[in-house]
């Protein structure tokens, strides 16, 4: 998942609509989310490059050699390093709402106007208050949403209820901010050589639909599937549907 993001992020019934489709779902906690060691905030010593090293401890874990990598925003990218750096165990690439890997290009449109004022309030959050600390991750979630279908704050506020309830240290999640990378990655999503689906947003307000038309572009044969009425989410509406383009990817 992405930057902030629980294993949570990966709604049930899109697991869900996944596995009817026929495949095993592995979703985890990233570090400094839900029941992954989280360190306080400001204290992450780590690299994005661990966060991608993580996934193989994971597949290791569960003895499989090799598997298809969903990810989105954050994930994509940690994704497009486990392509290059292990391509013996990554078996695909779906890529939902992210951008190049050392992209070397003109500059792409990225976080919006309203989603930057959102983070500024970060520093004045008081993390112990509970209705403080949901009502910043609805406004989250709010400002990701698209177009496409009414926003259910009834369901995001019990998915914020069920994240706050997996971590000791909510703010510890927002140490991804302060991530740096420690190798020169420019222009290495070009070389990526596994099958790359990438679905986007066409409203994406973090991730604006050029960057995976980006990938798409600097890696060949990859497909681009453009969501209408989506932002930069996994709305329930389009589960089934995302689910099958992927099944089907997979199964080229």
């Amino acid at each position: 998942m992405g930057a902030t993001a629980s294993m949570l992020s990966w709604p049930d019934a899109f697991c869900h609509a996944l596995a009817e489709q026929g495949l095993y779902v592995i979703r985890f906690d990233h570090r400094d989310t839900g029941q992954s060691t989280t360190v306080p905030p400001g204290a992450a010593r780590y690299a994005v490059e661990d966060l991608a090293e993580d996934v193989i401890g994971i597949l290791d874990g569960y003895q499989l050699e090799r598997a298809h990598v969903l990810g989105m925003s954050l994930g994509g990218y940690l994704a497009q390093m486990l392509a290059l750096e292990h391509p013996d165990r990554v078996r695909s690439l779906s890529l939902v709402g992210s951008e190049p890997l050392g992209w070397e290009g003109p500059p792409l449109p990225h976080i919006s106007q309203a989603f930057l004022q959102h983070f500024a309030d970060l520093e004045h959050l008081n993390w112990v208050d509970r209705e403080a600390v949901t009502d910043f991750l609805l406004t989250s979630d709010r400002l990701s949403a698209g177009s496409g279908e009414p926003f259910d704050e009834t369901a995001m506020r019990a998915r914020i209820a069920q994240i706050l309830e997996r971590t000791d240290s909510p703010a510890s999640m927002f140490n991804h901010a302060t991530l740096d990378v420690r190798r020169d990655w420019t222009g290495r999503f070009r070389d990526i050589s596994v099958p790359v689906l990438v679905l986007h947003g066409e409203e994406d307000p973090i991730l604006p639909v050029a960057n995976g038309q980006a990938i798409v572009d600097g890696i060949e044969g990859a497909e681009l599937v453009v969501l209408p009425g989506v932002g930069h989410e996994l709305p329930p509406v389009q589960h089934r549907r995302m689910a099958k383009i992927i099944s089907d990817h997979l199964r080229h």
